[in-house]
């Protein structure tokens, strides 16, 4: 994958609803290089998707979670099925 087609995907998205593994929904906004789940608050860096992308495919964020911050949120942005 492609890390500018995922993060124009990212983007095109923006406030859609997402579910985490666990099942919990979430939507984001989008702030210049960082998408902020309504959930935290806190901003993931586009850096974090991409040093996600190394890892795909996966079955949930257990195998990101000492990689990358947010990895709940990182992977169910990753693992949709929107457009």
């Amino acid at each position: 994958m492609d890390i500018e087609n995922v993060w124009d995907k990212i983007i095109k998205n923006e406030g859609e609803q997402y579910i985490t593994k666990t099942g919990l929904p979430f939507t984001y906004t989008i702030n210049g290089n960082f998408v902020i789940p309504d959930r935290t608050g806190y901003p993931l860096s586009k850096g974090e998707f991409i040093k996600a992308l190394d890892y795909l495919p996966m079955d949930g964020p257990g195998k990101i979670s000492k990689i990358v911050r947010g990895s709940a949120y990182v992977w169910a942005i990753l693992h949709d099925n929107k457009g």
